[in-house]
């Protein structure tokens, strides 16, 4: 009698040959990259240091194609967006030290957001792991601390051997819902010393599904069929399970209002008449939100902007969908269904029955008046100028990356992104410099599409660089620069609360010339013309940059009154 633990994979008669005799010339590194190209990983990112030439040198001895940019912040970002348009792990290799700490930021933003990240660091030397302090260059006592509270899982390698076996495990980690970054470390004796392993074949890393409970869901269905007045939240974990179809059909089942979070923007159709947009900073939504009965939130935490800072008292019953158990509840009571968005909302596809509520596209009419006449009593026709101008000018289905800028904190709430998974932004850790390197990313993973960044000449200066990575691979990205001589959000915000503004101001440089001297086309453009301007950068093929010389302003906020 056979029994399942009994079943083993037996090799080939050629993966046996391929054992005996493996190839020679491999170090370490080559049992990296070979596991990475077993994986299916077909491109990586990164930036070379000493540690980590055993990984570099074992690249041009495969089929992988490398990305390197200049700053290892900025490569992340990029691996980070290629995560989040593929929806496969991006490898990173970066080296010890400095190196893998200068990625820290961009590695949040990947965790805040749900973006699959495989980040390969290299380490001390075998010797000198375990916190002594041997004084060999770039030496941390506990380098893996550093990452172990902003990354899902951490993973040191001692022996060539279980190079396969942790590169597998942290691109199975990175892939299971909730998505995220992952860390690998491999001291550099392992990445160098020659090897006589075989050649890396047969790799399963399929990821774990996170189903939902079954009575949770039928509890659901049941709270939802009985309401009378239902609304959904959709988060960026909807975009992310690619689930906005059966999102689509759930909603429309239900008659249910649908508004999507600033990282589920294109959830949701933007002119859909149950389609609350996304004006989640905006009292007279959250006053919609609250009078709901039942309100599903899927792929959500609610957290500070979700919740339009924390101003959000839910009066009904809330349902809430997570991926992420530390996002579970974490902001308002619920009933909590851990599970992957796409088969929680499946689940409640097979169980709610139809309900028809006639006056749900009348009531979404009549908050997105009230939202509409908010802002037009605030004077800010340039600032809906220039977000339309680049709406139009941006082809459908084009992926756009915004940096933490004003013009993207308009786009938040106002931008149609046509289509799920191509508005993306730095709103999950909020740090600077996201928009260009990670435009430079999805460039890599689709080359056939034009791609927009969007920066403030603040985040600019943070990858200004990366224009040299642009050019140098061809990278089919406009980079869209609104230069307002300053900290334009951070002026506004101090002159609100203290009468003016420190620290804010920037001596910059004339981003048309700087383009041109790496060889990347520029232009200097107005209001009245970024359209047609921004529309015949994004037209030409390679990288090329905008220049918008304008002071934008915020709409008012709404949670401080």
């Amino acid at each position: 009698m056979t029994h399942d633990h009994d079943l083993v994979l037996r090799p080939t008669p050629a993966q046996t040959a391929a054992a005996l005799d493996p190839p020679p010339g491999r170090n370490g590194g080559d049992l990296v990259v070979e596991t990475l190209a077993g994986l299916g990983a077909t491109t990586v990112f990164g930036l070379p240091g000493q540690h980590a030439l055993g990984m570099f040198d074992a690249l041009r001895r495969s089929d992988l194609r490398y990305v390197g940019l200049r700053v290892e912040n900025n490569a992340a970002f990029a691996a980070d967006a290629y995560g989040r348009i593929t929806g496969e792990a991006a490898p990173l290799l970066l080296s010890t030290g400095p190196g893998a700490l200068t990625s820290l930021a961009a590695l949040q933003e990947a965790a805040a957001a749900s973006a699959p990240v495989l980040a390969i660091s290299s380490q001390v030397p075998t010797a000198g792991l375990g916190g002594g302090r041997h004084g060999y260059l770039h030496e941390l006592p506990d380098q893996a601390a550093s990452f172990r509270g902003v990354v899902k899982s951490v993973h040191t390698v001692r022996a060539q051997s279980q190079i396969p076996s942790a590169v597998t495990a942290a691109w199975k980690s990175a892939l299971t819902a909730p998505h995220g970054p992952v860390w690998v470390e491999i001291p550099q004796d392992v990445l160098l010393a020659r090897t006589a392993l075989p050649v890396v074949t047969a790799l399963d890393a399929t990821p774990d599904e996170l189903v939902p409970r079954p009575e949770l869901t039928a509890l659901a269905a049941d709270l939802l069929a009985r309401s009378a007045r239902p609304a959904i939240i959709a988060g960026g974990g909807v975009v992310r399970a690619d689930a906005a179809g059966k999102l689509l059909r759930l909603a429309e089942r239900l008659d249910a209002p649908v508004v999507t979070t600033f990282g589920g923007k294109g959830a949701f159709p933007w002119e859909h008449p149950l389609s609350l947009q996304s004006w989640l900073e905006d009292r007279h939504t959250t006053d919609f939100l609250e009078d709901a009965d039942v309100l599903l939130v899927v792929g959500s935490g609610l957290g500070e902007l979700s919740s339009n800072y924390h101003t959000f008292a839910p009066r009904g019953r809330v349902i809430q969908i997570e991926a992420d158990l530390g996002k579970l509840e974490s902001n308002h009571p619920a009933l909590g269904i851990h599970a992957d968005a796409r088969l929680a909302l499946q689940a409640l596809l097979e169980t709610v029955p139809e309900r028809t509520d006639a006056t749900a596209p009348r009531r979404v009419r009549a908050l997105l008046a009230k939202v509409a006449d908010r802002i037009a009593g605030q004077e800010l026709t340039l600032e809906q100028d220039v977000l339309a101008a680049v709406r139009r000018a941006l082809p459908a289905g084009a992926p756009s990356f915004w940096d933490m800028t004003i013009l993207a904190y308009w786009a938040w709430s106002a931008f149609d992104a046509q289509a799920p998974n191509t508005m993306h932004s730095a709103q999950g850790a909020g740090g600077l410099g996201y928009g260009f390197p990670a435009a430079l990313g999805a460039a890599a993973a689709d080359p056939g599409r034009p791609v927009l960044a969007v920066s403030g000449d603040g985040g600019a200066l943070y990858s200004i660089a990366e224009l040299a990575t642009a050019r140098q691979y061809g990278l089919n990205v406009t980079w869209l620069i609104v230069d307002d001589g300053g900290y334009g959000i951070l002026r506004e915000y101090m002159t609100d609360a203290f009468g003016q503004a420190t620290a804010t101001e920037l001596t910059r440089p004339d981003y048309v010339a700087l383009a041109g001297s790496f060889g990347v086309p520029g232009v200097r453009t107005s209001p009245e013309t970024l359209e047609a301007d921004l529309a015949q950068a994004l037209a030409s093929p390679g990288p090329s940059v905008v220049v918008l010389p304008a002071v934008l302003r915020m709409f008012a906020p709404t949670h401080l009154g």
